[in-house]
């Protein structure tokens, strides 16, 4: 991210508590305003004007872009870009069919294996929508799968596909944990919304370079509200392996211990860290990522939060979704100490918006999506509210650094 966007954050920073105040036990609410730092834009690649796109992996001079949508449009598969001169990125080609940007499949999540010169992309065929992805109205939902692609030397430029793999349960979003101690090993935690009562898959792919992928154990929990969405919906876990932090959207947050999987343990299995009744939760839609501040006992939180459509998005809709801060320091009872929003996630302006305002159309959304955190930092993508920085550095009170808004494309 550095080498395309240079982050210029100033010293002050402004931010407004607007709800919440000293000595009052409920989290301090902050609206962003006025931000003192800024992105600098350096260098721009349209892809192909194609929209829709997906996840981003990085390794050495190439990023690694996914598609939202499906084969039925053109140029869907996982784009390649050159970034070796960040004022200048070009797309060199794309992973297209029979490999990636298959009709019914989206390329939605992606990670680099760098010890293994590995590009993992998970295929979402379950989960492909027409209303909402503009995928294929025909094609009948299929079975997700992995695709792992040797990028090393020249196949940076044109990855080779080696394996696939098709999980026993279709996984929605995936960690890979990288075994500290064994740079040979690597487990993906994989949540399972869709599946038999499963929440989160674990399988070695340590053999993935073989072909070779074995699920060494499974978990699920019981949220105890029928009123609310229970499935999970993401997960982090800890650089050691040993704590995970689980998104159970409606269901809310809690931490697993992880350290059986870590330890490589026969029959492992995760333990619930917070009891189910201590999550910390508010309704549906709810908690769509949960990511720990690296090295300090707070985990940063976003919600998922689009336009209200009827029946498929009910529930949904202004003032959409935003971040919440988590003390864990207490990891058995985590507590929200501080919200951040922009302004448009108030009621404020909700209620000032006529019916025919752009912002109250169905298919608008503000809503926070999937954060990247550094020690102090949180850089996140917002809908509508574009790319966010977030100053972290007094967890209770997170301020607005910086915001970037680029011009839509022509088309």
């Amino acid at each position: 991210m550095r080498r395309v966007l240079n982050l210029l954050l100033a010293s002050l920073l402004v931010a407004i508590p607007v709800t919440a105040m000293a000595g009052q036990k409920g989290p301090n609410v902050v609206v962003a305003k006025d931000p003192k730092g800024s992105f600098e834009l350096v260098g721009h690649e349209p892809l192909l004007f194609r929209g829709m796109n997906a996840a981003i992996a990085v390794h050495g001079d190439y990023a690694y872009v996914g598609s939202r949508t499906d084969g039925l449009h053109p140029n869907s598969g996982v784009a390649i870009v050159d970034v070796s001169d960040p004022s200048a990125p070009t797309m060199v080609g794309q992973i297209g069919m029979p490999d990636e940007g298959n009709v019914g499949e989206t390329s939605r999540e992606m990670r680099i294996w760098p010890e293994k010169d590995l590009l993992i992309v998970l295929n979402l065929a379950s989960n492909c929508s027409f209303i909402i992805h503009a995928c294929s109205p025909t094609q009948l939902a299929g079975q997700d799968n992995y695709r792992f692609y040797d990028i090393s030397g020249e196949n940076a430029a044109a990855p080779k596909l080696v394996a696939e793999y098709e999980p026993s349960q279709n996984p929605h979003e995936f960690y890979l944990w990288q075994d500290p101690k064994n740079a040979d090993r690597a487990l993906l935690f994989q949540s399972t919304p869709g599946g038999n009562g499963v929440s989160m898959l674990v399988t070695d792919i340590s053999k993935a370079a073989d072909g070779k992928f074995e699920e060494i154990g499974d978990w699920t929990t019981v949220i105890p509200s029928p009123d609310t969405d229970n499935r999970l919906h993401s997960m982090a876990i800890s650089p050691d392996g040993t704590k995970g932090y689980m998104s159970f959207l409606g269901g809310g947050f809690l931490m697993t211990d992880t350290s059986d999987f870590a330890k490589g343990v026969a029959k492992p299995k995760a333990k619930l860290i917070t009891p189910v009744q201590n999550r910390v939760s508010w309704g549906d839609p709810g908690v769509h990522s949960a990511v720990p501040f690296p090295g300090r006992d707070y985990v940063f939180t976003t919600d998922e939060v689009y336009g209200e459509i009827p029946v498929l998005l009910a529930g949904h809709g202004c003032p959409w979704g935003w971040s919440r801060v988590v003390d864990v320091h207490n990891p058995k009872k985590p507590k929200v100490i501080a919200e951040y929003r922009l302004p448009q996630n108030t009621e404020e302006f909700c209620e000032s918006q006529t019916d025919n305002d752009p912002s109250r159309n169905a298919l608008s959304s503000w809503a926070a999506h999937n954060p990247t955190l550094t020690q102090n930092l949180a850089i996140l993508t917002w809908h509508s509210g574009g790319l966010q920085a977030v100053d972290l550095s007094k967890p209770g009170a997170p301020a607005q650094a910086a915001e970037f808004k680029p011009e839509p494309l022509p088309a």
